[in-house]
């Protein structure tokens, strides 16, 4: 989803950058989350991260576990906790697919993207991945040093 012109209220909130080149990422998927008012404001400033946290399926529902919002600083009596879990909201048949997923060797459920979507909605995208070994990181990172020089040697020949 790419922010346009005609996109005033879409807003990337947090990204987890590290998440591509810790896992392989298989599939996608968009997921509401269930948020408190002073969680809305905080992400609208731009105090949330991502980074550290994952999802996971307990007691058949999807949770966004130590993802982090920072403290509004206007809510006095009605303030969240910064670490708490979040509920993601996903269909019951979504909801069955990430637990096969998450049943399997090895994968797991990445954060990916947290944004406000066109309508102004936070949405966060998970990622269903596997982790990446030591060696496979080795080959991606080789692979992105390659092409940026096949970049700068096309462009020098120019």
């Amino acid at each position: 989803m790419a922010k346009t012109k005609s996109d005033p209220n879409y807003k990337v909130i947090a990204e987890n950058r590290r998440a591509r080149f810790d896992y392989a990422i298989e599939d996608d998927l968009e997921c509401g989350i269930l948020l408190e008012g002073s969680e809305v404001k905080s992400m609208r400033q731009g105090g949330a991260n991502i980074a550290e946290s994952y999802a996971a399926v307990e007691d058949g529902e999807l949770w966004l576990v130590n993802s982090y919002v920072a403290p509004y600083d206007q809510a006095k009596t009605f303030r969240h906790e910064e670490r708490r879990r979040r509920k993601l909201l996903v269909s019951r048949k979504q909801l069955a697919q990430l637990w096969n997923a998450t049943q399997r060797k090895g994968m797991t459920l990445v954060p990916l993207v947290m944004y406000f979507n066109h309508r102004g909605m936070a949405k966060i995208k998970i990622g269903i991945a596997k982790g990446k070994k030591i060696h496979d990181k080795r080959e991606t990172e080789a692979k992105r040093d390659w092409s940026r020089q096949k970049q700068r040697l096309l462009k020098d020949n120019r």
